[in-house]
C-alpha cells in the first residue's frame, strides 16, 4: 500500500462512546480527500487463534481494508468487533470523502503501542478520546491521551468526552 506524501491520519479506537465520538470528530473536522484513516485499536490480552498471531504480537498485524474488517471472520481473528454505527460512518466517509480506511490492531499496553503506531506506520497526526476518568482515577490509572500527547511525535488531538465531566 503506497502511502508515500499522503496524510495518514490515525484515530486511536477501542469502539467505546469516547472512541466513537473521536472518529466522528476526526471525520466531520479533519479528514480531507484522498487522505488515509488509520484507526489503531490495542487489544489487552492476545487470544491466539493461528500461528501468524505470534508473529503479530511484536508488530502488530497487517493494515486491515475497512472492507475486510466489516467480515465476522476476520473480526473474530483480530479479537475486534467494530459496531453497525462505526461501521457505516467509515462507509460513508470512505465514499463521500474518497479515503482509504484501514485499522492495525496491536496487543499490548495502549500507551506503548499507540506511540509505536505513531513512528512505525508513520502517522501525520493522531486524534485519541477522553475517557473523562475524574481527577482521583486518572491520578492512579493515568490517562493514555495524556501520555500519548506528552510522548507522540506528531500532533495529538485529544477529543473530550464531555458526558463524564465530573
Amino acid at each position: 500500500m503506497e502511502m508515500e506524501g499522503e496524510r495518514r491520519v490515525g484515530v486511536a479506537v477501542d469502539f467505546s462512546p469516547c472512541s466513537k465520538k473521536a472518529l466522528k470528530w476526526t471525520v466531520e473536522n479533519m479528514i480531507r480527500d484522498g487522505d488515509y484513516l488509520i484507526l489503531i485499536n490495542v487489544q489487552s490480552q492476545v487470544h491466539y487463534e493461528e500461528g501468524e498471531m505470534q508473529l503479530w504480537e511484536a508488530t502488530g498485524s497487517p493494515l486491515i481494508p475497512l472492507n475486510e474488517f466489516s467480515d465476522p471472520g476476520i473480526v473474530k481473528k483480530y479479537g475486534v468487533k467494530p459496531d453497525p454505527e462505526t461501521l457505516d460512518l467509515l462507509n460513508c466517509a470512505a465514499r463521500e470523502k474518497g479515503i482509504v480506511v484501514v485499522m492495525k490492531v496491536y496487543w499490548g499496553d495502549a500507551r506503548d503501542k499507540i506511540l509505536e503506531a505513531i513512528e512505525k506506520i508513520p502517522l501525520s497526526c493522531l486524534v485519541i478520546g477522553n475517557r473523562g476518568l475524574g481527577k482521583i482515577k486518572r491520578a492512579l490509572l493515568g490517562s493514555v491521551s495524556n501520555y500519548v500527547v506528552n510522548n507522540g511525535s506528531c500532533p495529538v488531538t485529544v477529543v473530550k468526552n464531555i458526558d463524564h465531566e465530573d
